[in-house]
């Protein structure tokens, strides 16, 4: 049964709208306005999650947040000092804001998730496969010492990278499951990118979740799919360039028009 509150959210969503700038954001529907407005946060997560609104700048941010029915508005000057506002809200963008727990009228950080849509990229050189168990010394010397033409012919960049979709899912770019028998006949091998399916946002953190294949039985050639999860902290997010830190390094993307 819907309660009181979120009755009057939905009541009150299409005046609120109006106040972010009088226009909803393109292409969105009623049904998506209806499941913005009631939407929750996971379990443990304290990000406050809605939509910008007009007068927005700088050194402010208003937004309506979901299952709200008044604006509010926060002060962004520390974080954006610290860079810890993430790409340029636009009217009827969705937002994920950390709030100040001892000042609720600051936020610590500022994530425009609609920013975060999109195809994120890089360049993956490959390795010559033949003395990829060398020492790495004797790789480079080895590497060195071949000619412009033959370098140019072999180490190739591959592009590669993740589609986040609105939906909260995501789709691996430039790396096929199955291996090809040219492959397997080259001299280079590209490193495995890992695969995810899905993401989140969870208290500042960007959570991508994906399915990875164990083998159990290598005589029989059984395999089981594992879940796994990696948490990436966002260090900068504009149109064109991603940059999210994880585990085992910073990570570069550009953004695949």
């Amino acid at each position: 049964m819907m309660t009181l509150r979120k009755m009057m959210s939905l009541l009150a969503l299409p005046l609120l709208l109006g106040a972010c700038g009088g226009e909803k954001k393109k292409g969105m529907g009623a049904d998506e306005m209806i499941a913005v407005s009631t939407q929750n946060n996971q379990p443990g997560d304290n990000t406050l999650y809605g939509l910008a609104c007009d007068g927005c700048t700088d050194s402010i941010i208003v937004m309506l947040p979901y299952e709200a029915d008044r604006l509010d508005t926060f002060d962004i000057i520390n974080a954006n000092m610290h860079r810890q506002v993430f790409g340029k809200p636009k009217i009827g963008d969705r937002l994920a804001v950390i709030v100040n727990p001892e000042d609720s009228g600051e936020a610590l950080m500022v994530v425009d998730l609609d920013v975060l849509k999109g195809s994120w990229c890089y360049k993956q050189m490959p390795k010559l496969r033949d003395i990829s168990t060398m020492p790495k010394r004797l790789q480079r010397r080895i590497v060195s010492e071949m000619t412009d033409s033959e370098r140019t012919a072999l180490l190739i960049p591959r592009e590669v990278g993740y589609q986040i979709r609105r939906e909260n899912t995501v789709r691996t770019l430039g790396d096929d499951h199955i291996a090809k028998t040219s492959d397997d006949q080259s001299m280079v091998e590209y490193p495995r990118v890992k695969r995810y399916n899905e993401w989140a946002f969870f208290n500042g953190r960007l959570v991508l979740k994906g399915q990875l294949s164990i083998l159990v039985d290598s005589t029989a050639m059984q395999q089981h799919e594992e879940t796994v999860a990696d948490t990436a902290e966002l260090i900068l997010l504009q149109d064109d360039s991603l940059v999210i830190r994880m585990k085992d390094g910073d990570k570069n993307f550009y953004r695949k028009r």
